[in-house]
């Protein structure tokens, strides 16, 4: 076989074996209508709709096109925003649920596909690289999010809250917009954590302090007078009342730099302590008070999320 004939053979294979990818995982795959664009939903588990929190512009009246063309009610059971995560009750689903795999072994340079469901054009597919693959990381609101995956392809409109699926036909998240319109994916472990809470309870608890807080450089005064192992901590703007902060005796002005020994330099930092397994636990803070350190005991609140 000549050279050109085997390098035909090849590509006619791959595409082929991506056509039946697409199709095989699109069966799984469904159209979400909460706002004024449809976006795209996953069967994740039997009777269970996982799609893009960001896409949901209202909880009731929420329909969802199967890949039949049939479009039938659904529920919204619970969401979270900091994760981007949002479930869907689907009754009688009648479609196959998603083969889902795990996001840890992709790397950059991996091939993956992005595959979404619009109302009237259907299946659609999209492929690409991951361009960046990096560990657990926050989002602004604080939500943990098992790893940091940028991809390079194009999302369609519609297609935010679709399958991200690997070269072995696994679906290993979703899709979703990032910052100036990159595209990101939350991973599976991320969607099965929080399925798992907001099956549970319909909501994800949360941790907090009752403060508001920001960034600030410490002088070089108090860096050469205190112990401080940072030149940056939170100040504190607002204190809500009755709030765990105030029953701790917290005071506007005060300067958050350590809790449990841990330095704080912005918000970012705080929020990584208010984790649901944080309520009702207690935290020491290292303040800042009149240019002498400060310590007290405080007890975490707990919030509910949407």
């Amino acid at each position: 076989m000549s050279l050109s004939a085997t390098t035909e053979s090849t590509l006619l294979a791959l595409s082929n074996s991506l056509a039946d990818i697409v199709d095989r995982v699109g069966r799984s795959v469904v159209a979400v209508h909460a706002r004024r664009i449809s976006s795209s939903g996953i069967h994740w588990r039997e009777g269970i709709i996982v799609t893009s929190d960001e896409t949901i512009r209202r909880e009731d009246d929420i329909t969802v096109t199967l890949p039949n063309d049939r479009t039938v009610p659904a529920t919204l059971i619970g969401r979270d925003p900091s994760t981007d995560v949002a479930v869907l009750k689907l009754p009688d689903a009648e479609l196959p649920v998603a083969e889902i795999g795990d996001a840890a072994s992709l790397k950059v340079g991996h091939l993956v596909l992005a595959i979404g469901r619009g109302r009237d054009r259907g299946l659609s597919a999209s492929l690409g690289v991951v361009s960046t693959a990096g560990g657990s990381w926050r989002s602004m609101s604080g939500g943990l999010i098992d790893r940091f995956l940028r991809l390079d392809l194009n999302l369609y409109p519609g297609c935010a809250g679709g399958s991200l699926v690997d070269a072995t036909g696994q679906v290993v998240g979703f899709t979703t917009t990032g910052p100036r319109g990159t595209v990101l994916a939350i991973p599976a472990a991320t969607v099965n954590r929080v399925l798992d809470r907001l099956l549970e309870k319909g909501y994800i608890s949360r941790g907090y302090l009752g403060v508001g807080m920001q960034p600030v450089r410490l002088p070089d005064s108090l860096k050469s007078k205190l112990p401080l192992s940072s030149e940056q901590g939170v100040m504190v703007v607002s204190i809500e009342p009755q709030g765990p902060a105030e029953r701790a005796g917290i005071l506007l002005g005060d300067i958050l730099v350590a809790l449990d020994d841990t330095p704080v330099k912005d918000t970012r930092d705080v929020q990584a302590f208010l984790g649901s397994q944080s309520v009702g636990q207690t935290l020491k803070a290292q303040l800042i008070r009149g240019g002498e350190l400060v310590e007290l005991a405080i007890v975490v609140g707990e919030r509910q999320g949407r």
